[in-house]
C-alpha cells in the first residue's frame, strides 16, 4: 500500500510542477495577474492562478487512480501483481469513490469561485454565501464533526462553521510568499501521519483512504511551492487555490476517524491542534479589525505574518517562523493518543498558552 501512495504523491507533485509552469506563462493572457497595491507586499505584477495548477493536478491524479481501480476490478491478472494486503483495501477504495468525486466537485466550485474573484473582484457577501452553500451541502451528505455530543443540529452547525472557517483561514493566510501553501503542507502531513498510526475504530486498519487523499493534495501543493516559496515567487496561488486547499483539508478532518483508542474523547483536540495557527491568525485579525472599527471582511495588513514583520522580521523570516509555530502546535496532536483526557487537555492548554504568549509579545512589541 505504501508504494502506491508514494506513486500517487509524486504523480500529483510532477503534474503540479508542469501545469503550474504552463499556467504561469498563460496567466497574463487570461487576466490572472496580481498587481502591486496598498495591501500587497510585492512591487511588480505577478502571475496568479497557481490554484488552478493545484486543482488540476489533484483531479488528474485521482482520474488516474480511478482508472487503475477499474483495471484492477476487471483484470484478475493485474490483481495478482499486487500484494494481498493491498487488495484487501480495494473494495473500500471503490466504495469511497462516489464520495470522493462529490467532494472534488464541491472543491472545484470553490476553485472556480476564487479564480473568478481573482479576475473580477467579486463581492465578499456573494463569496461567503457560496462558501456556506458548499459547506451545507457537504454536511448534508455526511461530512460532519464527531465531538461525542448527541445533538445533530448543534454538530451540523459546528461542521458548517468549521468548513467555512478553514476555507477563509487559508485564504487569509495567503498574504506572503509560500505562507498558506506551506502551512497547508505541514498540517496535511501531520494529518496523514495520524491516519497511518490511528486505526479506524471499526476495522482497526490504518485509514489509507484519507491518508492517500491527503498525500495527493500535499503533492500538488508542494509542486506549486516550487514557484512560490519563502525565498522566491514567480507566481501566486490566488483565492481559488486557497479556497480549494482550505475546503479539502477541512473535509479530510470530517472524513477521518480520530477515535482509534479507548477513551478517545480527547481526540476532539486533534483538528484544533493541527489547525491552531490558521485559526489563531483568523481570530486575531478579526479582533483587531473590530477593535479598530473596521469590517472583519475588509482586508488589511494585520495578519500574524505582517505583525511579525512589524516587529523586525524579514518577510522570509516571518513565513519560516509561522511554519515553525505550526509545526510546534501540530506535534502536540501526535501525543494525544499516548495520554488520557486530562493529559490531552493539558497539551491543548499548553498550545493555547503558547499562542497567547505570542499574541502578548506581538501586542507589546507593536505598541
Amino acid at each position: 500500500m505504501f508504494p502506491a501512495l508514494i506513486v500517487a504523491f509524486f504523480t500529483a507533485f510532477f503534474s503540479s510542477v508542469l501545469i503550474c509552469r504552463q499556467i504561469r506563462y498563460f496567466a497574463p493572457y487570461w487576466g490572472l495577474v496580481d498587481h502591486p497595491g496598498e495591501r500587497k507586499i510585492h512591487t511588480k505584477p505577478i502571475p496568479t492562478g497557481g490554484g488552478l495548477g493545484i486543482g488540476m493536478s489533484v483531479l488528474i491524479t485521482f482520474v488516474l487512480c480511478q482508472f487503475c481501480l477499474i483495471l484492477l476490478m476487471n483484470f484478475e491478472m493485474l490483481r495478482s501483481l499486487f500484494s494481498e494486503a493491498m487488495m484487501v483495501h480495494l473494495d473500500g477504495f471503490i466504495y469511497r469513490s462516489g464520495q470522493l468525486w462529490m467532494l472534488l466537485g464541491l472543491s472545484c466550485i470553490l476553485l472556480v469561485l476564487g479564480t473568478l474573484d481573482d479576475c473580477f473582484n467579486l463581492n465578499w457577501k456573494f463569496r461567503l454565501g457560496v462558501h456556506f452553500l458548499v459547506a451545507i451541502i457537504s454536511v448534508y451528505y455526511g461530512w460532519r464533526l464527531t465531538i461525542f455530543i448527541d445533538m445533530p443540529i448543534f454538530t451540523n452547525i459546528l461542521s458548517v462553521l468549521w468548513i467555512v472557517g478553514l476555507i477563509n483561514s487559508f485564504n487569509m493566510l495567503d498574504n506572503m510568499n509560500g505562507l498558506s501553501a506551506g502551512v497547508a503542507v505541514i498540517c496535511g502531513l501531520f494529518l496523514a501521519v495520524i491516519m497511518f498510526i490511528v486505526p479506524n475504530s471499526l476495522s482497526q486498519q490504518p485509514q489509507f483512504f484519507v491518508a492517500g487523499f491527503l498525500l495527493i493534495l500535499i503533492g500538488a501543493v508542494t509542486g506549486f511551492l516550487c514557484y512560490n516559496n519563502p525565498f522566491h515567487a514567480s507566481m501566486f496561488m490566488g483565492n481559488g487555490g486557497a479556497y480549494f486547499i482550505g475546503f479539502l483539508l477541512a473535509a479530510s478532518t470530517l472524513t477521518a476517524t480520530f477515535a482509534g483508542y479507548d477513551g478517545a474523547v480527547q481526540t476532539i483536540y486533534v483538528p484544533l491542534l493541527i489547525f491552531a495557527v490558521p485559526v489563531y491568525d483568523t481570530a486575531t485579525v478579526i479582533l483587531i479589525r473590530i477593535r479598530n472599527g473596521k469590517s472583519p471582511f475588509v482586508g488589511d495588513k494585520n495578519h500574524f505574518s505582517h505583525r511579525l514583520v512589524d516587529l523586525g522580521f524579514s518577510k522570509t523570516q516571518s513565513v519560516l517562523t509561522v511554519y515553525l509555530t505550526t509545526t510546534i502546535c501540530c506535534l502536540g496532536s501526535l501525543l494525544l493518543y499516548q495520554v488520557n483526557f486530562l493529559g490531552a487537555s493539558l497539551i491543548f492548554l499548553q498550545t493555547f498558552l503558547l499562542l497567547l504568549l505570542i499574541g502578548i509579545i506581538e501586542y507589546v512589541g507593536r505598541k
